[in-house]
């Protein structure tokens, strides 16, 4: 009984070591790839209060995504089309109301200050998105521990020339 409860336990005691971090020896034909650091969300969950979807980082599933329904991109009353987008990393500083760092994405039409922030309801986002790790019925958990996770992700892949896709499913 004592050696199966230290197998167990060396079990749960493995470190969780990002693809990020990880060396990948897959072969890659670098002409057809995007340039840079890959963010793509597929939004799946189409209801009249939220748009949920899955946030992946250069192929690599990484946490949930919720959004305002598409409501024909009006400012604080949607999420943004569908499409491709520049995005950077935002400093606390550059922001009123975010004290720590975020994502800013960039040349969205008709829009600005479109945020990757912390948040679990649409009452916390007026057309940002919003990350977190498992959902419910218009609801992200853990946005914390989700932010927190992709900035560090960012970071250690160097933090600048970010694009973003994002498809509705």
């Amino acid at each position: 009984m004592f050696r199966g409860l230290v197998r167990l336990l060396e079990r749960s005691a493995r470190v969780y070591t990002p693809k990020t971090l990880q060396e990948d020896k897959t072969p890659t034909n670098k002409s057809t790839e995007v340039k840079g650091i890959n963010l793509l969300i597929i939004r799946e969950i189409f209801t009249e209060v939220s748009t949920i979807g899955k946030l992946s980082l250069n192929g690599e599933w990484l946490c949930d995504t919720l959004e305002l329904p598409y409501r024909n991109n009006q400012r604080s009353i949607s999420c943004i089309p569908a499409g491709h987008y520049k995005v950077r990393l935002r400093t606390a500083r550059e922001s009123a109301t975010r004290n720590y760092l975020h994502l800013l994405v960039e040349d969205v039409k008709d829009r600005t200050y479109i945020l990757f922030h912390r948040g679990n309801v649409s009452k916390d986002t007026r057309g940002c998105i919003l990350v977190g790790i498992g959902v419910e019925q218009d609801l992200v958990k853990n946005s914390t521990l989700a932010m927190d996770l992709l900035m560090k992700e960012l970071l250690n892949l160097g933090g600048t020339n970010i694009n973003l896709i994002i498809k509705n499913q």
